[in-house]
């Protein structure tokens, strides 16, 4: 696994990733369970990793960006 996920990038994802999980704390029922997509965010910044990025060629992080 090569890092593919800068540091801006990271930051998105976790406020991203604890905004969505907080849903799982103030919806009622079972779409509170929704919120637990946010757990896909955090994790995927702090490993520092996308998998979905890999497989579409993207790559935030300045460096281990291929040199021309």
């Amino acid at each position: 696994m090569k890092t593919n996920v800068g540091s801006a990038d990271k930051i998105v994802r976790i406020v991203v990733g604890i905004g969505l999980l907080s849903l799982f704390f103030i919806l009622e029922g079972s779409m509170k369970f929704l919120g637990l997509i946010g757990i896909v965010p955090i994790a995927t910044a702090l490993m520092g990793w996308c998998p979905l990025y890999s497989v579409i060629g993207v790559n935030t992080c300045p460096l281990t960006e291929k040199k021309s």
